[in-house]
């Protein structure tokens, strides 16, 4: 057992406990149940139950025990060929494609990025039994990087890296309209009300921070640069719909945004949409300390291509289609 995580709640109020520790240690609610079951959380110095709500100045006291030696459930093999960055005996750090759910779930129980690495012969944590190795997720639709555990110590190490924000992570977006230089968006999101597949902004939500930087402005959209300050499911769609920029080919929170259009830009909007397979958002750069050699890492994925006749539409360029380094081209930095 490592040394126990100590954080302060900042929020003035939050779900309930298992809920919260859950989404910010990137555990599953079966461990963090067994967790507090066995005392290992404490608020305020006293061990806490699990539907606790916690308020502003609350010390949180975790220890990351063992999973109880349990045996992880099977996770069936699907072979997939993945496009992978870096890997030694601690993590392996990915370029996810699109249409690719991470973990198995209802609908998809073996056709995700873990089968996928179970047919490779990839072991990861077992921590966290129907999530192994998981330090964070992206979207069905989103492309990109991401980073998984191999062992328990480099889950640990990761997962307590990215709960204290010391994991980088970079979007690219084509978002519709144009963004007035970089600007903050601090907006707490909770479950849509009347669609539990939907996140919303709302005042009882969860704070979430995203930092968004215009790189290239085309006439429909820009091409933007978006940096995580918190990680809440579907966070870059929902603020930047939010501010009136929803992503490109968003089905979900797009919001019709090709009918923003003028008049006589709208059939450029609609070949804008028609061209766009999936929304317009990808994990271009993650940067992080390694777990076990605090070596600092660094990581680039460039536009994909699934998504460049797009953006070749949007700039009005078809060289933009098979040029190399094209997030470098555009001044992407």
């Amino acid at each position: 057992m490592e040394q126990p995580i100590t954080f302060q709640v900042l929020a003035p109020s939050t779900e309930r406990l298992d809920r919260f520790l859950a989404r910010e240690l990137s555990l599953s609610r079966t461990q963090v149940a067994r967790l507090v079951a066995e005392g290992a959380v404490q608020v305020n110095h006293e061990r806490a139950r699990a539907s606790r709500c916690l308020s502003r100045g609350d010390l949180l006291t975790v220890e990351l025990r063992e999973s109880g030696g349990k045996r992880p459930r099977r996770i069936a093999a699907y072979d997939l060929p993945l496009d992978v960055i870096y890997e030694d005996d601690h993590l392996l750090v990915l370029d996810k494609p699109a249409g690719l759910v991470v973990h198995p779930a209802p609908g998809h129980w073996d056709d995700t990025l873990l089968n996928a690495l179970a047919a490779r012969g990839t072991r990861l944590a077992a921590q966290d039994a129907g999530r192994p190795g998981i330090v964070h997720r992206l979207d069905k639709d989103t492309s990109g990087l991401m980073v998984l555990a191999k062992t328990d110590a480099a889950h640990q190490k990761l997962a307590r890296d990215l709960t204290r924000r010391r994991v980088e992570r970079v979007y690219a977006a084509l978002s519709w309209g144009h963004v007035k230089g970089p600007i903050d968006i601090a907006a707490a999101i909770a479950r849509h009300p009347n669609d539990r597949k939907r996140m919303a902004v709302l005042a009882t939500g969860r704070m979430a921070r995203t930092r968004v930087w215009p790189v290239a402005r085309f006439d429909l959209c820009d091409l933007v640069r978006v940096v995580l300050a918190t990680g809440r499911t579907h966070q870059i769609r929902v603020h930047l719909s939010h501010v009136g920029h929803p992503v490109v080919g968003d089905p979900v929170y797009g919001g019709g945004g090709h009918r923003r259009a003028a008049a006589s830009q709208r059939q450029r909007a609609l070949a804008l949409v028609r061209v766009t397979p999936r929304q317009a958002l990808h994990a271009t750069e993650l940067g992080f300390n390694h777990p076990v050699t605090g070596e600092i890492l660094r990581f680039r994925a460039d536009w994909p291509r699934d998504l460049r006749r797009a953006l070749a539409t949007a700039g009005d360029d078809p060289d933009l289609l098979d040029r190399t380094n094209v997030l470098e081209y555009l001044g992407f930095a």
